[in-house]
């Protein structure tokens, strides 16, 4: 690996003081020995340890390019001690470019927040994709292309499958390997996935959606041809499945070897920091996801082609495809410069030299394996790497404890909106958009929040897991609001009779005697809200024998209902097309708790993650995190989307009905989602608050007088730039 060159002044950074560190089991004739920062320059035209030769002028860089080991000049790939190796730097690999073209102009941005920023970019495209678009447009793929909330679920998984399968060979080879180039390489997969995501709009045919005429009204000839209707648009869930693949393979490198390669190249005080801003990257980008994906629902999903029925409308499907054909082609872009950045930064080992460990001490002292130089780069060490994590009982319980808040996050950030959607009687665009505004103060504030409190108090990791721990003690309390559900809005023929009384047995019953003789079809659902506040079925559900030219609020209106009676005064009613507008005075007291749910959720994140890289030995942060994931994914963020939509699908009071085939969910029944929802947050939340508990109880630091003689200089920020940096008894030096 290529040493950085002292010829900027972020490479020229010198110890103010000495620094002396025992050097571990010195060869023969070298006892006593001790690591020595020299405040001398080397003579001009000695070689100095980075492979150059200095120049005779003097340079304030020279004092900090002599080997910390020896006061003589080694020979290249020589090791000294015990985890010291010096290798030959070359410049130009230090450089950001594509092979040989490396332009001063792009040295600019050769800086760790350089890559904080095109990472960001990177992470915000991931979450607006695969977290923000993706579970925006669900309830429309599911009107599009008939699918059910466990099909769904399916779809949102698959992202997580393809994450597990690669995680392991990603994080174990990409931790060892060229990490910039692993992550470029899975951007641009990332965006492959987005556009084959768009690709069955394109594919199928033009979709036709019943106009207002077609679905006609109380007396008309009303026929639906079965053929039509019972599609076989289905199978295309593969296509989408396959998209979530890619989606998943190229997002894999980024929360793992994204996380490592900047923790590698910045302060350990500001490590917490720069992960806490691209995590609040990665929410902010669901946020927008929500938001812009709910704008492009409220455009026809056919382009260019005009249509009698309003956004409101369940039979309305909006553009959800626009959205990711513009991520997919930003992805691409994007892969470009991050594969063009180094294996590592220039000036980055004065960081890793002075960190101390806070890595979990095992009895029989194996962790300390993990130290050496070579260790991680065969294939024969992996099942030693993946013995050294099983036998950490912290680590354990943090990947456990994360496995159960992601199974949380998963299930509600996908059928959140339907939840919203449902419960305040809203459009499908309005629900993602009011969502969003959830998540992007909550989800974005409270990510950004957790890692700067880390900085802020200078969190040691018994601290951080204790700050994890608070946080989900309060998102348990108030995940309590669920108790608490806004009604149903009355439904005649499905949540009451006709008449106003309840339905037998919870039985649907949509025909009566006002509208026995208009022949209505089952399969044409257009819900209408009647000047009684009560919904319809359709139109001719509800009796209605005329539509009038004129709008009114931008729907039309429907007249001589038969089964809607005028308030105070006889005759038959009106009708508005859409449905019937919640008032639910609980709705302000839910919304505040399902955001503070959120902001505690997210607030334990960074300091979640900030802990598990500490309670591992150094060179296993890569694979701890890549295993960590295996764990999060496995049990929580794969079964979390199915899990939920299967529970929402238990609480459907109205199924579509294609020719006896059962399509999508129309009306759900609100209290039993809430009270479904309520039981997964109280048994997954007890859950991560008693692994929390355990990873506190079981985590053993390094000795206290051995990492505070390192800590000192680690708070400066100031060390050699050294390779590979000395494994140190007690493994103080992160």
């Amino acid at each position: 690996m290529a040493m950085p060159q002292n010829s900027t002044g972020e490479n020229g950074f010198c110890f103010a003081q000495t620094l002396d560190f025992s050097c571990p089991s010195p060869p023969p004739g070298e006892a006593g020995r001790t690591f020595t920062a020299p405040s001398g320059r080397e003579p001009s035209g000695t070689p100095l340890s980075n492979g150059t030769a200095s120049s005779g002028v003097p340079s304030p860089s020279d004092s900090c390019a002599e080997p910390l080991c020896s006061t003589t000049p080694p020979e290249e790939g020589t090791q000294f001690g015990q985890g010291i190796k010096y290798v030959s730097a070359e410049g130009e690999e230090l450089a950001c470019g594509w092979g040989g073209f490396t332009p001063g102009c792009l040295q600019l941005f050769n800086t760790s927040k350089g890559v904080l920023f095109f990472l960001c970019v990177a992470s915000f495209l991931q979450g607006m994709t695969v977290n923000g678009f993706i579970n925006t447009v669900i309830t429309s793929i599911e009107r599009r292309f008939d699918l059910r909330s466990y099909q769904s679920g399916l779809i949102a998984s698959s992202y997580d499958i393809a994450a597990c399968v690669c995680l392991t060979f990603v994080s174990y080879f990409g931790g060892n390997g060229h990490k910039p180039r692993w992550l470029g390489w899975g951007v641009l997969v990332m965006g492959l996935g987005s556009l084959l995501f768009a690709l069955p709009h394109f594919t199928t045919g033009r979709y036709e959606a019943l106009s207002a005429a077609e679905m006609g009204v109380c007396g008309e000839n009303q026929s639906l041809p079965c053929a039509q209707a019972a599609s076989s648009l289905s199978s295309y869930r593969f296509v989408f499945m396959l998209g979530q693949f890619l989606h998943g393979m190229g997002a894999t490198p980024l929360y793992t070897l994204g996380v490592t390669y900047l923790d590698e190249n910045v302060k350990t005080n500001y490590s917490p920091v720069y992960i806490a801003v691209f995590y609040t990257a990665a929410i902010l980008g669901p946020a927008a996801g929500y938001l812009v994906g709910g704008m492009f629902l409220n455009i026809y999903t056919e382009i260019g082609r005009e249509v009698d029925i309003a956004p409101e409308n369940t039979l309305w499907v909006g553009a959800w495809w626009i959205g990711f054909l513009g991520a997919g082609a930003a992805s691409l872009l994007i892969s470009i410069p991050i594969l063009g950045y180094p294996q590592r930064l220039p000036g980055s080992q004065r960081y890793i030299v002075m960190r101390v460990s806070e890595a979990h001490q095992l009895k029989d002292g194996s962790h300390k394996k993990a130290s050496d130089p070579d260790f991680g780069k065969t294939v024969k060490d992996l099942p030693r790497s993946v013995l050294l994590l099983l036998k950490n009982p912290t680590f354990i319980f943090l990947c456990l404890a994360g496995a159960t808040e992601a199974t949380l996050i998963a299930g509600m950030s996908t059928f959140g909106p339907k939840f919203l959607e449902s419960q305040f009687s809203l459009s499908a665009s309005e629900a993602a958009t009011f969502f969003g505004y959830l998540v992007v103060p909550a989800g974005g504030g409270g990510t950004f929040l957790g890692g700067f409190l880390v900085n802020k108090f200078k969190l040691r990791c018994s601290g951080i897991i204790k700050l994890c721990l608070l946080c989900t003690v309060s998102s348990l309390l108030a995940i309590f609001i669920f108790f608490i559900h806004c009604p149903n809005m009355p439904m005649a023929g499905v949540t009451q009779m006709y008449e106003g009384s309840a339905l037998p047995g919870g039985h649907l019953n949509l025909t009566a005697a006002c509208n026995a003789e208009c022949g209505c079809l089952q399969e044409t659902y257009s819900p209408v809200c009647g000047s009684d506040d009560v919904m319809y079925y359709s139109p001719c559900h509800a009796g209605c024998k005329r539509v009038s030219e004129n709008l009114r609020n931008g729907k039309k209106v429907y007249h001589e209902c038969s089964c809607i009676e005028k308030p105070l005064l006889p005759g038959p009613g009106d009708a508005e097309a859409g449905k019937c507008t919640s008032s639910c005075v609980k709705k302000p007291l839910l919304l505040f708790f399902m955001f503070v749910v959120i902001l505690f959720t997210f607030l334990s994140s960074i300091p979640a993650l900030t802990a598990t890289l500490r309670c591992v030995s150094d060179r296993q942060r890569s694979f701890a995190l890549g295993i960590q994931w295996i764990v999060v994914r496995t049990l929580g963020g794969i079964p979390g989307p199915i899990a939920f939509g299967s529970m929402i699908d238990k609480s459907c009071l109205l199924w579509q009905d294609q020719c006896g085939e059962q399509g999508s969910c129309y009306i759900y029944q609100n209290s039993a989602m809430s009270r479904y929802t309520l039981i997964a947050g109280l048994v997954y939340k007890v859950l991560g608050t008693t692994f929390f508990i355990v990873a506190c109880l079981l985590y053993k630091p390094p000795p206290e007088e051995s990492a505070a003689g390192s800590s000192d200089a680690s708070e400066n920020g100031n060390g050699d730039p050294q390779e590979h940096k000395p494994s140190l008894p007690a493994e103080e030096d992160i």
